[in-house]
């Protein structure tokens, strides 16, 4: 446990914190949803009777984005969110803590080797639901996802625009947020990112997203892009 020596609502996004440490450098952080739990080796950061969780930004493409500047952060407290993608659960933990207790955050991974690690972190979590599903297929799991308020995406896969597209039809409430983590190696290698980048974010456009804002996640993730949108339903 760390005591550092200011904490302070980030001054842009909700929810998110700014920890000053004695060393003279700042770390952002969010209020830990289980006090005393890590989910991933974080710093956990002690501040009158709160406990604060680290959001390193080398290991949460979320939390990169934060420190690039992205427009807005718009996880609020209270929001259902289906996760695509959650792995073992270093970032939809983060969003787990910004929801909040009177929040639910559907955690969907189709790999079973990291299920069991998802599973134990949603144990110490009520608000996180796992899920061992397929992305590509949204309609086998409408038997326990509900209209969500924005749906984060970080599954990889060549064809990851079309799979947001597909869960928005099934989940995302009109006006929804998608955050999308586009991982540009993992959709075309012989292409620039930059191509890559565009060719995602023409999908969204083209099936009801209006995108707010864009931003490139180096150095912390290299050829990554997170996008920020918007959803129209037709």
């Amino acid at each position: 446990m760390v005591e550092p020596i200011k904490v302070y609502e980030h001054e842009r996004y909700r929810n998110v914190y700014v920890v000053e440490l004695d060393d003279g450098s700042s770390r952002i952080a969010t209020l830990n949803l289980a006090p005393g739990r890590r989910v991933y080796g974080e710093r956990l950061f002690r501040y009158g009777d709160k406990e604060y969780r680290e959001w390193n930004p080398y290991r949460s493409k979320l939390g990169a984005a934060l420190l690039k500047g992205i427009e807005d952060l718009p996880v609020k407290e209270g929001d259902k969110i289906l996760y695509l993608g959650a792995a073992t659960g270093t970032t939809s933990s983060h969003v787990s803590d910004l929801v909040g207790e009177s929040g639910l955050v559907y955690a969907l991974d189709v790999a079973p080797r990291v299920m069991r690690e998802l599973i134990a972190v949603c144990e110490t979590r009520p608000n996180m639901v796992p899920l061992l599903n397929d992305a590509r297929k949204p309609h086998e799991y409408r038997y326990i996802v509900e209209l969500v308020d924005g749906i984060y995406a970080d599954v990889a896969q060549p064809d990851q625009a079309n799979i947001v597209v597909d869960n928005a039809k099934f989940y995302l409430k009109d006006d929804g947020y998608l955050l999308l983590a586009i991982k540009a190696r993992s959709i075309d290698v012989t292409k620039e990112p930059s191509e890559v980048f565009k060719s995602q974010i023409d999908i969204l456009k083209n099936s009801g997203f209006e995108i707010v804002d864009v931003v490139h996640l180096e150095p912390f993730d290299k050829d990554h892009a997170m996008v920020y949108a918007r959803y129209k339903r037709s």
